[in-house]
């Protein structure tokens, strides 16, 4: 069965809107964990507009104790800065289970696009190298249909988590079919290359089941906008449930 890890961000975006403790990140990832979601995933940014370093630390603490992977998703090009360590500082601190890389830059609002191994390539090669030395497994966000998808297991890569945002766009305006072409053709080409495959971005209930029928194998999902989204409405423990219930059909 996919795997789904929790994104947890949209907890600690409430939260710092008003400051203070409340709503509180780890009862968030705590629930989720109760509720049978198989790990949680982070993505600080340098201008800690959500998870914040001492987020990272508790999840940390919180995934060790329930024996579930803790994944850290982070731009490890950004430069550290107050409040902000730097991504592969991040790592090392809290050591996760999975160092998920992704090209976002300081403005951007979401992750919207995967690396150009034409230009980042070499530029990961030793960070990769870096993250596997502190146990942890590396993933790299990359666009469906990816050219030089080999570069990725070249580098040294373990995954790479495929970009859902043009899919799920694409299927809210009544025609997914060729992204979805686009995403297992990618799957399977990774797959050949001995990498695992995540995926994410814009997943939600009404697409999840559709894209894993077209796109088997997938390992983890990470879902986090739209699944707090819905949990605002039917509660977080009974959304998570609902998720489950779906990755359990697709198996």
């Amino acid at each position: 069965m996919t795997a789904l890890s929790v994104n947890v961000n949209k907890i600690a975006v409430l939260r710092n809107s008003r400051g203070g403790s409340e709503p509180d990140v780890v009862r968030a990832a705590r629930t989720c964990l109760y509720a049978g979601a198989h790990g949680i995933t982070v993505h600080p940014r340098p201008d800690q507009r959500h998870i914040r370093a001492d987020d990272v630390f508790a999840l940390a603490e919180l995934t060790r104790e329930n024996r579930v992977e803790l994944n850290l998703e982070g731009n490890p090009f950004a430069p550290p800065r107050e409040g902000y360590p730097g991504f592969l500082t991040l790592c090392e601190q809290a050591r996760p289970a999975q160092a998920t890389l992704v090209p976002d830059s300081d403005g951007q609002i979401t992750s919207d696009h995967g690396f150009d191994f034409t230009q980042d390539a070499e530029r990961l090669r030793p960070l990769i190298a870096e993250l596997k030395s502190l146990g942890c497994r590396v993933s790299l966000f990359v666009d469906a249909g990816c050219p030089q998808l080999e570069r990725a297991a070249e580098i040294g890569a373990d995954r790479v988590e495929i970009y859902t945002g043009p899919f799920a766009e694409a299927l809210a305006n009544g025609d997914a079919d060729a992204e979805l072409h686009r995403c297992a053709r990618t799957a399977v080409e990774a797959r050949a290359l001995g990498l695992g495959v995540n995926a994410g971005h814009d997943l939600s209930q009404t697409n999840l089941e559709e894209f894993l029928e077209a796109v088997p194998q997938v390992l983890e999902v990470s879902i986090g906008h739209a699944l707090i989204s819905e949990a605002l409405y039917a509660g977080l423990q009974h959304t998570v449930q609902n998720y489950l219930a779906i990755l359990e059909s697709v198996r």
